[in-house]
């Protein structure tokens, strides 16, 4: 526990602040690179902030009497705790000489803050962790899905639960760069989640709730190919899904622990936020999946604070705006564009749940009035449900003049719907000026192209004969009857670009129709563990966004899916406008229209297939709508449809977000499931019960097989032990006992099966004398290290080992060294010993890190063997050992099998015998051992992975 000490004279805060640089300038050469030393105080911790360790503090008294010319006393490098600690002591302390001290000027004044931004946050935690500084109290997020009763999330009530998320989710064991699956609904239990998920410095993945239960199956299956994907072991979801959560346990995944946010957390004593750098992987977006499989997008921190800020360059975007968003928060739209945008932002953000709007769309609207917001974004679905859905009566009193900007994206953004939308709602104040169609994409983090601000949508007339058989689009004639009306969606963000180009890569001119690819600091590194799709996401540098479009005057302009397009008679067919145009007829569900193509068996050629949602059921107005519909075609595509399939609703299948999956659609189609009616519920949740049954007795079976694998393990490993301690007891000379040692060992992996890799082993084979430096995570390093290692290497072992009545004396007759980790001036008489057995000609092994812990991760490395080796000119082999922390956890009872890996990296030589040089060889040495054990970097004591790694985890197998 620190020491009390008295309140300072101001003379002694000086001093203080002069020794707090002298150990920053320490730490530095220590540990360089890390952005936390400048904000630290004079209340930081010697050990815990600036990662000094015994050796070290011995250092930091030198360079502070040659500085301060005061000497410090041996007690008070000893037991203080923090700078201001040690600063007492040395007000206290004898002067040599008294020269100035680091002035106020430069002790590092904390810069002036934003009034309500925080100012370029390099990360979402940074942008959190400023706002909870500055403004606790301030509002983040008001919940209106009870105007009644709208609840109030501020800054630090968000920090102050997500705290306790993390808390509870480390106490579970997640790991760092582990992936923490979220299925909640809109309300702070989500934020609380997600932000609790990142400051254990875990990645989030949002996931969408289950909606109707005659779809709980195809849903429950979606949601375990996504957790099978991600790993994810632990789920944070609400009471309702609880009780399927054994279902998908038994879904082929790896999930262990599905709880809520509330069950979880946990009030932590002290909590050290971590630090992140902006390539840490921020979360997994996982697409909504029209086309396909859903694939989760890595996006990180750099790309979302790159997307959301060019986005509000472009727009203008101030704290002085209010966002209200009824959009999920399992979508990029919802999740990046409101929340994030109001993070980074600092406008206040007004939520309701996606079901309050499709429950009464005025809702929404009604928000805006109140709430008097600037912006609101949207699909173009939920523009035409405002044109259905609502009543004159229900408009009495609207008034949407506040709207700046209207943001139209995430899915097909039709021309139509935009002239019904202003013309019918501008008569309650809404400004055409403020509509904003805008392109974007989850591999672009969120948004691409932005039209200008107050410009209003910009629509093309093409001609729709020369975009269907040339891919030209060419301006329509004045006179045309049925031109093509094509939305712009704006030009690129501000460092970022987009071209057109042909199926062989090459960039099309202006007004000429091909895919849609991008590049810029949004764009995603990839997909999470599948390479195959990665590989075809990219086209060199750029990304290949799977749209079709044009561009005309720098803007873009969208006009379809790749895949969607239906090669028919010469036409390429888009299928959106006839859609479009169908869901218009009477008797048709609006958004239940699914145009795809099918392919004919009899002569290989695609079909036309309408699928078209009604409740009608006279057979006579049927054959009508049947051929409306035909004739629709032929006045849009200029040929008739193959077949229209009139289906009940719901028959349309769609992704979480609302858009149409044709290939599903087409899939069903040609199995004949289409129309079909669905499942009972409780019919589905059986077959799933089933499958899962089966999947959970298939891990106890390997669970099973595991556990007796450790229990022969562990009695070879008996067994052996104790006729090795007899033979080492009676076996004259250190090599010769060390020599047996290895060969028990050996003996002792072969009897049990345990695949061993070397890699580098010349590199074991060192010019004598070195130190060899390894990572220690389990008991099992120092008998693999016993295996691997020459017999003429000794092992250098904590002195509390000595006690132990068996290890000790073992340890002992191996011919050890025995060296203090904590008392500073045993540590130094430590190294003098290890340096003394380097200077005889013999070499060393050592674990720099000191201990070991059961959690991942590589803790600082105490400097003792690095000074040994730089002041004898000794060279030093860094050791990375994988495999021993999962065989054999710190506290596990019995191994379980791994495979073990050791990896040898080039001997380090020192430059002289300096502190200098010993730090180097400290620094080489513990980027070798991180960039192979394959473990986060807790340097400060918090875990933090490693940039690069987690940047790009699309490379996992």
């Amino acid at each position: 526990m620190a020491q009390e000490i008295p309140a300072t004279h101001p003379d002694e805060e000086r001093l203080a602040r002069g020794v707090l640089e002298i150990a920053r300038q320490l730490a530095a050469e220590l540990h360089p690179n890390t952005p936390a030393l400048g904000r630290l105080d004079v209340d930081a911790s010697i050990e815990r902030d600036l990662g000094l360790d015994s050796l070290a503090r011995a250092e930091l008294a030198q360079r502070i009497q040659r500085t301060l010319s005061i000497a410090t006393p041996e007690t008070a490098l000893a037991e203080a705790e923090t700078v201001r600690e040690l600063a007492h002591a040395l007000a206290h302390a004898p002067a040599i000489v008294g020269p100035p001290l680091a002035s106020e000027e430069t002790a590092g004044a904390a810069p002036e803050a934003a009034a309500s931004a925080p100012p370029s946050p390099a990360t979402l935690l940074d942008a959190l962790e400023w706002h909870a500084a500055e403004h606790p109290q301030a509002g983040y997020v008001l919940f209106v899905d009870r105007e009644d009763a709208p609840e109030h999330l501020t800054y630090g009530a968000l920090r102050r639960q997500a705290i306790g998320v993390a808390t509870g989710l480390m106490h579970r064991g997640v790991r760092p760069g582990e992936t923490v699956a979220l299925m909640l609904p809109t309300g702070p239990a989500f934020f609380a989640a997600f932000f609790g998920a990142l400051y254990a410095q875990a990645i989030p993945v949002p996931l969408y709730p289950p909606a109707r239960p005659s779809q709980i199956e195809s849903h429950l299956r979606r949601v375990a190919a996504i957790l099978s994907n991600c790993e994810a072991r632990v789920l944070l979801t609400f009471h309702g899904v609880l009780r399927i959560a054994g279902l998908l346990r038994g879904l082929d995944t790896r999930l262990e622990l599905t709880t809520t946010p509330d069950e979880i957390a946990v009030e932590p004593e002290v909590f050290r936020p971590p630090v992140m750098v902006p390539g840490d992987t921020a979360f997994l977006q996982y697409t909504s999946g029209s086309t396909g499989q859903p694939k989760g997008v890595v996006l990180t921190h750099a790309n979302l604070m790159a997307n959301i800020s060019s986005m509000q360059r472009v727009t203008g975007v101030t704290s002085e705006d209010r966002f209200v968003s009824w959009l999920p928060l399992y979508h990029d739209m919802g999740l990046i564009g409101a929340c994030f945008g109001a993070l980074v932002a600092g406008f206040p953000l007004v939520l309701m749940s996606p079901f309050t709007f499709l429950s009464r769309p005025v809702r929404w609207l009604r928000a805006i009035h109140r709430h008097q917001a600037t912006i609101t974004a949207a699909p173009n679905f939920a523009f035409e449900l405002c044109l259905h859905k609502i009543d004159d009566e229900e408009l009495a009193g609207l008034d949407l003049g506040s709207l700046r900007l209207t943001f139209s994206g995430a899915e097909a953004v039709s021309a139509s719907t935009l002239d019904r939308f202003a013309e019918r709602f501008g008569r309650y104040g809404l400004r055409r000026e403020s509509l904003m169609p805008v392109y974007g994409l989850a591999e672009c983090s969120l948004g691409l192209t932005f039209p200008p601000v107050g410009r209003g949508p910009l629509i093309d007339r093409i001609s729709r004969d020369e975009l269907l058989l040339r891919g030209i689009a060419r301006p329509a004639d004045p006179a045309d009857p049925s031109p093509l009306r094509v939305v712009s969606c704006g030009a690129a963000l501000p460092g970022h670009s987009i071209r057109i180009v042909d199926e062989r890569g090459t960039a099309l001119p202006e007004r000429t129709q091909g895919r849609i690819e991008f590049r810029g600091p949004s764009a995603t590194s990839g997909y999470f563990r599948n390479p195959g799709e990665t590989a075809k996401l990219f086209d060199g540098d750029w990304l290949d966004t799977g749209d079709l479009g044009y561009l005309a005057g720098g803007e873009l302009y969208v006009t379809g899916r790749a895949k969607d397009v239906i090669i028919r008679g010469g036409h390429n067919i888009h299928p959106q406008e006839l859609e479009e145009a169908i869901a218009q007829l009477p008797g048709i569900r609006k958004g239940g229209v699914a145009v795809f193509p099918a392919t004919d068996r009899r002569s290989g050629t695609e079909r036309v297939i309408v699928l078209a949602e009604t409740r009608e059921e006279d057979p006579d107005v049927r054959a009508k709508m049947i051929s409306t519909i035909n004739q629709l075609a032929v006045d849009l595509i200029g040929v008739p449809v193959d077949e229209v399939v009139l289906a009940p609703p719901r028959t349309v299948l769609k992704t979480s977000s609302g858009k149409i999956r044709r290939t599903a659609c087409r899939d069903a189609y040609e199995h004949g499931r289409l129309g079909t009616a669905a499942r009972s519920p409780w019919l589905q949740l059986t077959r799933l019960s089933l499958q899962a049954w089966r999947g959970r007795a298939s891990r106890a079976l390997r669970r099973s097989a595991a556990m007796l694998w450790g229990v022969w393990a562990l009695l070879v490993s008996a067994c052996l032990a104790l006729v090795l301690f007899v033979a080492v007891a009676v076996t004259p000379g250190h090599v010769r006992r060390r020599r047996l040692v290895g060969a028990f060992v050996r003996t002792a992996l072969r009897i049990c099966g345990i695949r061993l890799e070397i890699d580098g082993p010349q590199f074991l084979l060192a010019r004598r004398p070195c130190v060899f430096v390894a990572n220690h995570a389990s008991y099992l390093d120092g008998p693999l290290l016993a295996a691997v290692l020459p017999p003429d290497v000794a092992f250098v072992a904590k002195r509390e080992l000595v006690t132990s009545i068996l290890l000790g004396r073992l340890l002992t007759r191996l011919g050890c060294v025995f060296v203090e980790r904590y008392d500073v001036q045993e540590a130094t008489t430590g190294a003098r010993q290890m340096q003394a057995r380097l200077s005889a000609g013999e070499s060393l092994v050592a674990f720099p890190e000191g201990t070991f812990q059961r959690d991942p991760g590589l803790l600082p490395f105490h400097m003792g063997a690095f000074a040994a080796a730089a002041q004898a000119g000794a060279a030093v082999v860094p050791i990375a050992i994988r495999g021993t922390r999962d065989m054999l956890p710190d506290g596990a009872r019995l191994p379980r099998p791994a495979a073990l890996h050791v990896i040898a990296g080039e001997p380090l030589l020192p430059n002289d015998g300096s502190w200098r040089a010993a730090v180097e060889l400290r620094r080489r040495a513990r980027e070798h051992v991180l960039a192979h054990a394959h473990e986060p970097d807790l340097e400060w004591g918090t875990p933090r992975i490693v940039p690069g790694r987690r940047k790009s985890p699309v490379v996992k197998s």
